[in-house]
């Protein structure tokens, strides 16, 4: 057997785990108790006390038969005497204690045709012999009395101590739980207030969190303010020199007109990349109205973009915590490459599962190779073979924003071969 079957019946949350581990051991501890202290101990009282009735019973039947019956009537037996008696014994299969009474009556008397134990408050032997062949007496003088008692004793006593364990346990667990949540958070772009609490092990991860967090969000900060300063200081001396070249001869400067527009396009799309993870905070939005705001925008814009498809469940009700801007700024990205690496046409698709949303764009152009997809969404590369960069300029950067507004939201960005048009696929993955 391997181990995945196994594994699979195993409890997967954290809740689950410390309650097997906290059940198993006064499970298997009460079912130990049970069936080596108490059933040894309870045949051992009941095979006691048959071997103390079995002297009575001696008693009886050697003596005299003038007193037989006083003497039977004083240590409560009940004489019987039947022409044809049951050569059966009756006992139910959980009658553990009347097994053991049995053994030690066979053990004792050769002639005992059967013992019936069918009424759980009487028991009746039958010999084989004449005249009285039959003795009946109460069970409790060769059973233990009320030996459940122990049993419910340590069923209450288990659950007791086991729920007062749960709550110790839930205690220790919930700031495990909490920082799971906040670390959960902030992989779907969501800073949600955390302070570390619990064990000392658990609060040392939380404050690592914290720091890593802050750590995070300072590099972010730095880079985009890094970015926009190379912007604006760029900026003004290529403002100038578009000024000095507005003053020359129209062919002369022509050439480097075209320059100086190539740099204030690279530059606008590094200052784009920089604030992939700046700008708007989550915010629950309608889905289907963000994209179809996207694809009206392409539209009057004279691109080719289809709605393609709306999952039913996105009726309008559905919202979904989305950075509005941001995620604009990648399907218009998406849109944008697919359109200007050869494509013609592009189908946006919105479909929801249980946890995540996926924004889907196809297009009929030339596609990338499977063993380039991985490097396409690194920054600043370019796939000559790929794409035809020479109906478009770029510094690779498209489709490296839209991976990162992607894993902003907690998802990530895929990159397939569209069976229907041929071309790519890129789909959006956003946790929910």
């Amino acid at each position: 057997m391997t181990d995945k079957p196994i594994k699979s019946y195993l409890p997967r949350s954290l809740y689950g785990r410390a309650a097997m581990i906290l059940l198993l051991p006064v499970i298997f501890l009460q079912l130990l108790v049970s069936v080596v202290f108490i059933q040894r101990h309870y045949d051992g009282v009941t095979r006691r006390m048959t071997t103390s009735v079995m002297s009575e019973i001696a008693l009886i039947l050697d003596s005299e038969p003038t007193v037989q019956s006083e003497l039977a009537e004083a240590l409560e037996f009940q004489l019987l005497t039947s022409d044809t008696p049951p050569t059966a014994t009756e006992r139910s299969i959980f009658d553990f204690s009347g097994r053991a009474m049995i053994e030690t009556l066979s053990r004792r008397y050769d002639n005992i045709l059967a013992v019936d134990l069918s009424d759980r408050r009487t028991v009746t032997i039958w010999f084989d012999r004449d005249g009285i062949n039959g003795l009946s007496f109460p069970r409790w003088r060769v059973t233990a009395s009320n030996p459940h008692q122990l049993i419910v004793i340590m069923v209450v006593l288990g659950s007791f101590m086991t729920l007062i364990a749960y709550f110790f346990l839930r205690n220790q667990l919930r700031p495990i739980l909490r920082l799971a949540r906040a670390s959960a958070e902030y992989g779907k772009g969501r800073i949600v207030p955390y302070t570390p609490g619990g064990a000392t092990e658990v609060r040392a991860a939380g404050a690592a969190f914290l720091s890593m967090r802050s750590r995070i969000e300072r590099q972010t900060q730095s880079r985009t303010m890094m970015l926009s300063g190379i912007s604006h200081d760029l900026r003004t001396p290529l403002t100038r020199l578009r000024l000095g070249l507005s003053l020359m001869n129209e062919d002369e400067a022509a050439p480097m007109i075209k320059d100086v527009e190539d740099m204030e396009r690279l530059i606008a799309a590094f200052l784009e990349y920089g604030r992939a993870e700046a700008g708007d905070s989550p915010t629950p939005e309608d889905p289907v109205d963000l994209v179809e705001r996207v694809v009206d925008d392409a539209n009057r814009s004279g691109q080719n973009v289809v709605l393609y498809d709306i999952d039913p469940a996105l009726d309008g009700t559905v919202l979904v915590p989305l950075r509005p801007m941001a995620i604009r700024r990648a399907l218009e990205n998406l849109i944008g490459n697919s359109l200007r690496y050869g494509g013609t046409q592009v189908d946006v698709s919105i479909i929801l599962t249980d946890r995540t949303l996926r924004i889907t764009a196809e297009d009929n152009g030339p596609g990338i190779p499977a063993d380039l997809r991985e490097e396409a969404i690194r920054p600043f590369t370019r796939l000559d073979p790929a794409r035809n960069q020479n109906t478009g300029t770029g510094v690779g950067l498209g489709l490296a924003i839209v991976a990162d507004i992607a894993r902003l939201h907690g998802g990530t960005l895929r990159l397939q071969d569209s069976e229907r048009l041929g071309g790519l696929k890129a789909d959006i993955v956003i946790a929910r």
